[in-house]
């Protein structure tokens, strides 16, 4: 279900609250017959509201960290790469093998996905589909294990810097795919969450926002369309998520 904006998830909390409130309030004279309208209900879906939205956002802040993560780890990738083919060059390998070690890093060069980009910031929220810039960090990755490829078929690639060296760019290459899947993982887990969240707040009839509804409704019937008990709870907003 797509959702409205995260600060209004948690209105529609608070509301719920301010709405039990006055339901307590009422003390004996709020009896409905409908178990899902009786006063610990209510309570208790309240209860479970708010643990759903803390659950987003917990798993929301994870996702951004593991998009920062990535960021960095890919953050020297390109011109790196450039370095690789360098180092290939000032080496005995043939023209043919430096032209494969060029295209790898003119590919490299030339994709969407964007290391240098602005960090995300931990409060903002997950986008509500994953991004195609992820199929452009696997494709980077693919890029750079060609690059590899050519380099570890080059007898004469020896280079004496540390971080040339087909070990390390071995160990580079593994922990790229290791932060670029925990992008995805964490995606998945928050989406997962906020699906959870809205089946709280938004299932027909059973959500939160509905039986907000019929609350309002029962209370309207016990004390009148015009009672001051009604007037105090009639204005209290509840939205459903826009789809």
């Amino acid at each position: 279900m797509a959702s409205t904006s995260e600060t209004g998830h948690a209105k529609n909390v608070a509301n719920f609250q301010d709405l039990i409130a006055f339901v307590t309030g009422y003390g004996t004279t709020y009896n409905p017959s409908k178990n899902a309208l009786k006063l610990p209900q209510l309570s208790t879906l309240y209860s479970t509201a708010q643990t759903n939205l803390a659950d987003v956002v917990t798993k929301n802040t994870t996702y951004n960290n593991k998009v920062n993560e990535r960021l960095a780890a890919f953050s020297n990738l390109k011109s790196l790469s450039t370095r690789l083919v360098n180092a290939l060059e000032a080496t005995d390998a043939s023209p043919e093998k430096i032209k494969d070690a060029k295209g790898f890093n003119r590919k490299m060069q030339g994709k969407r996905a964007n290391p240098t980009q602005t960090p995300v910031d931990p409060k903002a929220d997950a986008p509500a589909t994953i991004s195609a810039s992820q199929q452009s960090y696997d494709q980077l990755i693919q890029h750079f294990a060609g690059i590899i490829s050519v380099l570890q078929s080059e007898p004469s690639y020896t280079p004496n810097e540390n971080d040339l060296k087909i070990t390390a760019l071995t160990t580079k290459q593994a922990d790229l795919t290791a932060k670029n899947s925990a992008v995805a993982t964490a995606y998945t887990t928050v989406s997962n969450s906020r699906i959870t969240r809205d089946v709280t707040l938004y299932n027909t009839d059973t959500g939160l926002v509905d039986i907000a509804g019929e609350v309002k409704k029962y209370i309207k019937s016990i004390f009148g369309a015009s009672s001051p008990e009604f007037a105090q709870v009639k204005g209290i907003e509840f939205k459903k998520a826009k789809k």
